[in-house]
């Protein structure tokens, strides 16, 4: 219950109160949340090949973020860990957008790391965020306003790539 004299003073506290409330769905929810991205790896730049994977690459579309699952869909949609670090011109940053050349360290779990860069995939495959109905229904739900047009395109188009209805 909210209470003040100045119906103005009443209607800042409740704009206060949803503003955090959001704040705290999207912190509980961010774990779920799986941004769309597709990402061409440069094969000059492959600087290790196995746990952790570190390749430089080229944002193809959508946004790369820490922490985003990747997969390689040519490959039966083969799992090969979680973003663990970006870095664009040797500066770590949180995100890439469509169009950044980065480095990209992925960490494997202990069930990923036999996967290796060159015996199960190769520069030739493009990793795609490896997202599901309930990521994108989080997005849809919490993260809109951290999505472009151009993300929700390659969300449909990646819908019909892993077969999500």
């Amino acid at each position: 219950i909210f209470t003040a004299d100045i119906i103005y003073h009443l209607q800042d506290k409740f704009t206060k109160y949803m503003e955090k409330f959001r704040e705290s769905q999207k912190t509980e929810t961010r774990k779920v949340a799986v941004f769309p991205v597709v990402l061409q790896i440069d094969k000059q730049h492959i600087f290790r090949k196995q746990d952790p994977i570190i390749v430089g690459c080229q944002v193809v579309g959508g946004q790369l973020r820490v922490g985003t699952p990747l997969c390689v869909p040519d490959k039966g949609n083969l799992a090969i860990g979680h973003v663990a670090g970006i870095e664009i011109n040797k500066k770590s940053v949180p995100k890439a957008r469509r169009g950044d050349t980065v480095c990209v360290k992925i960490e494997q779990t202990t069930a990923q790391n036999h996967i290796m860069f060159g015996r199960h995939f190769d520069h030739t495959s493009q990793l795609y965020s490896h997202i599901s109905r309930t990521s994108i229904d989080t997005l849809k739900e919490h993260f809109k306003d951290e999505m472009i047009k151009e993300d929700w395109e390659l969300v449909i188009g990646m819908k019909k790539v892993f077969e999500i209805q």
